[in-house]
């Protein structure tokens, strides 16, 4: 099975041992306490669940900064985007101390992990800029990812933690959430040696099926790994439980059995594009996975990014031998009048966009507010009344 990113070994952060976990409570309960935002909780998941291998915690300004720009720590590990604990300023940190991190995402904030804090610095505002013009391309406050970040504020808590929980990701996903080691035990439980992975964090339609399923034949892979983000998204995304839904139905009637695992992940999206999918590259070789398919405005959001940035920063930006995981790069894929299936469109140069069957995001959800069948050619029909069925009951066009 192919290895963990820059280790031998998958170095997930979550306290195994049920008596260590019991200890560690326990002291949490005599430590300052800490509220996290939900970013820097999702990092706590992540470390936690293997995800971040081989990081041990929150990074430091310098680290940071040195990712930023250099996409390296200052040890050299090659890394995409900053892993942060940030705060306000506001808040009582010292370092030197251990701390309880609280989660602000489970009713009554309970402990998350305890993290040793080696130090506490402040990102000044040219820091933040020079955070936000590498890592998002983009320091627009409408970005999405861009005002998250501004609004968590700019004191850096830096330091390696332990994870007690997977915050309400497990609780809330039973049959989904899976942490890299256990997504790593299932592939080798099925005997799989090539397995292609497709990052989601929408409903999957017909060409997202059929997409996976080029990537699948193409490769000659053993199985897919769907890895759909079960945190938070912007404002007017389709939520979590209902994207997990429709994506188990499309799974388990339209795939071969045994020839797909369905599962999710704790995270929080950040819309940061090019850098984002590396990062993502990263997550799924710490899962298991030989391949990544990496497509069309992957990971991006509005008009931020070309088409294909998040394939190029792969040739561009990331050196050789730094990931083991290998990308599969597919165009935009849609289904075609012409030839009555689904095809990517690079491979159908005779076409025009009238040979397609081709929706909006916007008209999606205006078809799905209104009652509207979605074209077969577009969507399963049992993906489509799961989605009809949310957007009728929260009517978001009204």
């Amino acid at each position: 099975m192919i290895q963990p990113h820059s280790s031998s070994a998958l170095n997930g952060l979550y306290v195994d041992d049920a008596d260590a976990r019991t200890a560690l409570r326990e002291e949490a309960q005599t430590l300052p306490t800490l509220l996290l935002n939900s970013p820097a909780a999702a990092n706590a998941v992540m470390l936690g669940g293997g995800y971040f291998n081989p990081l041990s915690g929150f990074m430091d300004k310098a680290d940071a900064l040195s990712v930023a720009q250099n996409l390296h720590t200052r040890s050299g590990l090659f890394w995409p985007i900053p892993i942060l604990n940030l705060t306000s300023a506001e808040e009582q940190v010292q370092p030197g101390t251990r701390v309880a991190l609280c989660d602000p995402n489970v009713e009554g904030m309970p402990v998350l992990a305890v993290q040793e804090v080696e130090s506490v610095e402040l990102l000044t505002d040219k820091e933040i800029a020079q955070v936000l013009e590498n890592v998002y391309r983009t320091t627009d406050p409408q970005h999405p990812g861009v005002a998250t970040f501004t609004a968590l504020g700019r004191q850096v808590v830096a330091g390696p933690v332990q994870v007690l929980n997977y915050s309400y990701f497990e609780t809330d996903f039973p049959a989904t959430f899976r942490t890299a080691g256990q997504i790593r035990n299932q592939i080798k439980s099925h005997g799989w040696e090539t397995v292609v992975a497709f990052q989601t964090r929408n409903p999957m339609h017909r060409a997202h099926e059929e997409l996976c399923k080029m990537a699948r034949d193409t490769l000659a892979a053993d199985g897919i790994l769907i890895h759909m983000l079960l945190g938070k998204l912007k404002p007017g995304d389709i939520p979590a439980d209902v994207r997990d839904a429709a994506i188990r139905k499309m799974a388990n009637v339209y795939f071969p059995k045994n020839s797909v695992m369905t599962a999710g992940y704790g995270f929080d999206m950040l819309y940061a594009g090019p850098r984002e999918a590396v990062l993502h590259a990263i997550f799924r070789q710490n899962a298991g996975c030989t391949h990544l398919i990496v497509g069309r405005d992957h990971a991006g959001v509005g008009a931020y990014y070309r088409p294909f940035d998040a394939q190029t920063i792969f040739d561009e930006e990331v050196p050789p031998g730094a990931l083991a995981i290998q990308i599969f790069r597919a165009d935009h894929t849609a289904y075609s009048k012409k030839l009555q299936r689904v095809v990517m469109m690079r491979d159908a140069p005779d076409h025009d966009s009238n040979d397609f069957v081709l929706l909006s995001g916007t008209r999606v959800r205006e078809m799905l507010a209104a009652g509207e069948t979605l074209p077969v050619e577009f969507a399963r029909p049992e993906v489509a009344r799961i989605l009809m069925d949310y957007y009728r009951e929260n009517k978001p066009f009204s």
